[in-house]
């Protein structure tokens, strides 16, 4: 395994009020704006102190609350480095790792987005994936809140036809897009920014739903839930998945399998009682980390 420099070795980072219209004023340092309830947070590679004040005179509007220096796995929570979930090899791009199967290799630049593979949830929907499409071969599949795209990306190697990718924030988009490219899965997924509420009409075989709990529950209230063949509900907290698998059993769906993670995180996969028999046993299972 060789390792070459982390393009995002150090970060510096710049807390604004309000939304940037405009990203032109900033120069090859500029990563990215993380736009999340009416505040930005912009990132750059190096300090941009000039380019900000001038953002700032630009867009009198917004206002500087506060900005941090720090090291890029301060900011991801840990060292970015490859791992292997099941049958996969996550590897970060400025790695270059060898392995018998590259089927079973994901390259995932995370950028300064959230997801880059290692929480408990992802571990679960990974499992489930591969557990599906043991089963059947899945010809499409939508993943909402994909973050980085890293489950997408899965669903892919795994032999998913077409999948659609699905986030709210545009950075995570972008950051979804890059990796798409990278593992030159282009012709397989799509990655668009959009509420998850809005595409739950999209035709799919297996939906992929890692994603707060307010948006899940509108999720699998929608007539589209309903239509999806297989089901990866996840990053549900205790009180949260008690409620969903409440909703669940109101639905015309069967629960095939829960997860526990740490006492904490909840993931369930099931399927459409409308659209297909059930091949699979319910399991219950509760895992420690």
């Amino acid at each position: 395994m060789i390792e070459s420099e982390n393009p995002y070795k150090d970060l510096y980072i710049y807390y604004i009020e309000g939304r940037v219209k405009s990203r032109e004023i900033f120069g090859t340092s500029f990563i990215g704006n993380w736009e999340e309830d009416g505040f930005s947070f912009l990132f750059f590679s190096e300090p941009s102190h000039d380019e900000v004040k001038s953002l700032l005179n630009d867009q009198p509007e917004l206002s500087l609350l506060d900005q941090f220096h720090m090291t890029y796995d301060e900011w991801q929570g840990g060292e970015v480095r490859p791992f292997t979930v099941g049958n996969f090899l996550i590897t970060p791009p400025w790695f270059n790792s060898q392995i018998p199967n590259p089927k079973s290799q994901i390259i995932l630049d995370p950028g300064v987005v959230f997801g880059t593979g290692t929480h408990p949830t992802t571990y679960d929907c990974l499992d489930m994936l591969e557990r599906v499409c043991a089963e059947e071969r899945i010809e499409s599949a939508i993943d909402l809140g994909t973050g980085t795209g890293l489950l997408a990306l899965a669903a892919a190697r795994l032999g998913c036809g077409r999948t659609l990718a699905v986030d709210f924030n545009f950075l995570a988009v972008k950051t979804a897009k890059r990796n798409v490219e990278l593992n030159r899965l282009e012709h397989r997924i799509l990655a668009v920014q959009g509420r998850a509420e809005d595409f739950m009409d999209w035709s799919a075989d297996l939906m992929i739903a890692n994603i707060h709990y307010d948006i899940m529950r509108q999720l699998i209230n929608s007539k589209g839930f309903l239509h999806k063949k297989w089901f990866i509900l996840s990053g549900l907290l205790r009180s949260e998945a008690r409620d969903i698998a409440c909703k669940l059993s109101q639905l015309p769906v069967k629960i095939l399998k829960k997860q526990e993670r740490d006492g904490v995180w909840h993931t369930f996969f099931g399927r459409s009682l409308s659209m297909a028999d059930d091949p699979l046993p319910i399991t219950n299972h509760q895992s420690q980390r």
